[in-house]
């Protein structure tokens, strides 16, 4: 399954309309910090660029309806780190991860944008989907993000084990995406079939859409 995850570059080619992503760097502003982000599509392709849905989920994470303060955060597949950036910077202690290719260049973004005060509060740490969870301490976290994760149909069972895995009745999951094809509502089935899932925010500028889930025990307070 190695093959088939985040980290395969794009043929220029066959790909239209995506030249932002081709950029080494891009500048984002949230938590009154300048963020700036290096990106390296032609080595880690999709892995190493900042998508629309990582914005859109930085920026309602910012609006302050959710309060990270002091909160354990784990972000899955975090790819460039911008949101578990951002994370960060809003109080929470955050866990972000993605496959081992991806740490090093995830691991630059985190040190060069978070103060030095900051910095032990985000560790960067190996996840891949459905494999070693025991690594991490299930139920542990009160946040679980993940920003454009849901695209390769492939991972859809390893990932919806690792969600179980490290959720407890009180952990919220929060996932941004733009519904781009059927398999994308098709995660969304799986998801409903194992916890309850709400639609929290749109951007209809970026066509991006949050929601949130929990463990079904919660379903009533949706």
């Amino acid at each position: 399954m190695d093959n088939k995850m985040a980290l395969v570059p794009y043929d220029d080619s066959a790909v239209w309309g995506l030249q932002k992503f081709h950029k080494s760097s891009s500048v984002y502003h949230f938590a009154n910090h300048t963020i700036q982000i290096k990106q390296n599509w032609k080595q880690l392709g999709v892995a190493a660029v900042v998508w629309d849905a990582a914005v859109v989920l930085c920026t309602y994470l910012e609006m302050g309806s959710i309060d990270l303060q002091g909160r354990s955060v784990i972000e899955l597949g975090a790819g460039t780190g911008l949101l578990g950036i951002v994370a960060t910077l809003l109080g929470a202690h955050v866990t972000i991860t993605d496959r081992e290719a991806a740490l090093e260049f995830l691991e630059s973004n985190v040190q060069a944008n978070l103060p030095p005060d900051l910095q032990p509060r985000a560790v960067v740490k190996e996840l891949t989907w459905g494999r070693n969870l025991g690594n991490f301490a299930p139920g542990k976290f009160d946040f679980i993000l993940g920003a454009d994760i849901i695209y390769l149909e492939d991972t859809f069972a390893d990932l919806l084990q690792t969600l179980e895995h490290l959720c407890s009745e009180h952990t919220v999951i929060l996932l941004s995406c733009r519904i781009r094809y059927q398999r994308d509502q098709n995660f969304l089935e799986m998801l409903e079939g194992r916890f309850s899932v709400c639609e929290v925010h749109y951007d209809p500028s970026k066509d991006v859409r949050v929601f949130k889930a929990q463990r079904s025990i919660h379903k009533e307070d949706f």
